[in-house]
């Protein structure tokens, strides 16, 4: 279907724009392209890693395909780059020119095929290398992506025919994160973000779509069991919120057992975490940053582990945060252990402690070797190319492996 999909909508140019490969020893120019270079989840995980790139080796270009949104985020990616390339008034062809006037060697989307996303640009060969990375989870179908940038978790090796790209497997998990995120200071009650002092928090902050019936229906059963415990949501239109309200009811919930949290900015967001007790994943959709997110604040996270990458990220990432233990392998295990650490407050307890002291040398949170991790693979994708051997697979070694 991927592949269907990019032959019909963005075919393959019929000869590259990129210059011929430049002379051994100058800096690789790494471009990442993207329309998410602001207020975003995407921005949220990445901003450290741009500013951590090794400049001795790699010369950091940004393509933005948005206009700004004149937040911090905003103003802090334009200065973790060499270049910043306002692209949002330009066509894709003239996107794509300026792309390979710059002399990219290494074009990295963000975006896939998510919303603003422009894979036209890619289509043209802007760059002798084109990988795609974070924003899209699966495979693009396209003739002009190269690598897919993954883990063992999320691409385990039999599942690798289902990809159009080689993979580049960096050795813990995929998702980087920002060790520099700020969390909002000051006390901050249960009654401050509308929930019940007493009782069990169980949350949840995916976006609604994530949400199916079946993972909707094993929380309304967690909530029957717990006494007085309530699920906190993500907010969202007066429909939505009746809806799952209306569910709830069917099936015995009274409705203001669902809290619904308003917007927050990222570092009150992170701060008012830490009022739940425990986090309730998705499936066949996994949390992604929202996972991290609740890692990071030191929040338990029971997940369930699927089939595709999308099902599989947060079994990843709770790997890398040495948990791999709150990825179940079924709906039912998933319900199960929910249950188990709902029920039993000290090991609960345990668990929080034991995520709060991780978070300072997990490698999830280790984001100035997970940039290693990356930049080696780069490097050993381009010697590759160098050498004008088609790409394939790459395993990343952590150092001294």
């Amino acid at each position: 279907m991927a592949r269907l999909h990019a032959q019909r909508h963005y075919p393959m140019a019929a000869e590259p724009l990129h210059a011929p490969v430049r002379a051994e020893g100058e800096r690789l120019r790494v471009g990442y392209i993207s329309a998410d270079f602001g207020r975003h989840a995407t921005s949220f995980l990445t901003a450290e890693l741009f500013e951590r790139h090794d400049r001795e080796r790699f010369e950091v270009t940004a393509i933005s395909l948005r206009q700004s949104d004149g937040s911090a985020m905003r103003a802090r990616l334009e200065r973790a780059f060499d270049r910043f390339v306002d692209a949002h008034e330009l066509s894709d062809s003239e996107t794509a020119q300026a792309i390979a006037d710059l002399g990219i060697d290494i074009l990295v989307d963000l975006g896939g095929y998510t919303i603003d996303a422009r894979p036209s640009v890619l289509a043209l060969r802007p760059a002798p290398l084109q990988l795609s990375y974070l924003c899209f989870p699966g495979t693009l179908g396209a003739p002009f992506i190269d690598y897919l940038v993954a883990d063992p978790f999320l691409i385990p090796e039999a599942a690798r025919a289902d990809y159009s790209e080689k993979i580049l497997y960096l050795p813990d998990a995929y998702q980087p994160n920002d060790s520099r995120r700020e969390t909002a200071a000051g006390p901050l009650s249960r009654a401050d973000a509308g929930l019940p002092e007493g009782a069990f928090v169980f949350c949840n902050f995916n976006n609604g779509q994530k949400l199916t019936a079946a993972f909707f229906d094993i929380w309304l059963r967690l909530l029957a069991r717990v006494e007085g415990s309530v699920l906190w949501l993500k907010g969202g239109t007066e429909a939505y919120e009746r809806n799952l309200r209306e569910r709830a009811a069917a099936h015995g919930i009274a409705s203001e057992r669902l809290v619904f949290a308003p917007w927050a900015e990222q570092s009150a967001h992170l701060q008012r975490l830490a009022l739940a007790d425990l986090c309730l994943d998705n499936l066949p959709y996994n949390a992604h940053t929202t996972a991290s997110d609740a890692l990071w604040a030191g929040l338990p996270l029971v997940s369930c582990v699927g089939q595709t990458f999308a099902g599989r990220v947060a079994g990843s990432l709770l790997g890398a945060a040495g948990f791999p233990q709150l990825a179940t392998d079924s709906p039912a295990a998933y319900e199960a252990l929910a249950l188990a650490l709902a029920t039993d407050p000290p090991r609960l307890a345990a668990l929080r402690a034991e995520l709060a002291a991780a978070r300072g040398h997990c490698a999830l949170f280790d984001t100035a070797t997970y940039t290693r991790h990356l930049e080696n693979g780069f490097a050993a994708a381009w010697e590759r190319h160098r050498a004008a051997l088609p790409p394939e697979h790459i395993v990343v070694p952590r150092p001294g492996a």
